[in-house]
């Protein structure tokens, strides 16, 4: 299907927005895809707050270099991004667990304008979710305060525990 300029214009300033706004954007080439395959991908993706596009090579290469992206020849052949507008791990994952089929190959992407690798992406699938990685932040906090709490407290904790036995085990004085 041709596009006539203004279509193309648009098109190329859509990738540039996308581009910009995503945490991260991840790129695949598809081979055999059907619609069902990426409808199912593209929900997925709308789940976590994300976006699977299939992009036109020549204008998205010239989207990157409207807006200083390193190109780094990754849009060769037939092209899907994913855009990480929210969670870029759990997009990751969701592209790790497409990749792992005759359809889908990672090719690289981008993150935060910088291009990333193959390695970089499947390690960032195996970070846990946002959730999880707040509350072990959260818990490593807390870790050094509760320490300090239990310092400070067990001196006094042991005075009492010797008060206790000492005025248990002597008998109290008879009333007289």
């Amino acid at each position: 299907m041709a596009f006539t300029k203004q279509e193309k214009k648009e098109l190329i300033a859509g990738y540039e927005k996308w581009l910009k706004d995503s945490k991260a954007a991840y790129v695949m080439s598809y081979h055999g895809m059907s619609v069902k395959t990426i409808q199912e991908l593209r929900s997925e993706a709308r789940e976590i707050g994300g976006e699977l596009h299939v992009v036109k090579n020549t204008l998205i290469n010239l989207a990157l270099g409207n807006i200083n992206f390193e190109n780094k020849g990754i849009f060769d052949e037939a092209s899907v991004v994913a855009f990480a507008f929210e969670d870029a791990p759990s997009l990751a994952k969701i592209i790790d667990k497409a990749s792992s089929t005759d359809v889908f190959t990672i090719k690289g992407g981008f993150m935060d304008g910088a291009p990333i690798e193959i390695d970089q992406i499947k390690t960032l699938a195996k970070l846990p979710p946002m959730p999880q990685m707040r509350a072990q932040l959260l818990a490593l906090i807390q870790t050094p305060a509760t320490q300090l709490v239990r310092t400070i407290t067990e001196p006094a904790r042991q005075v009492a525990a010797v008060v206790k036995a000492y005025s248990e085990k002597t008998p109290a004085p008879a009333a007289g």
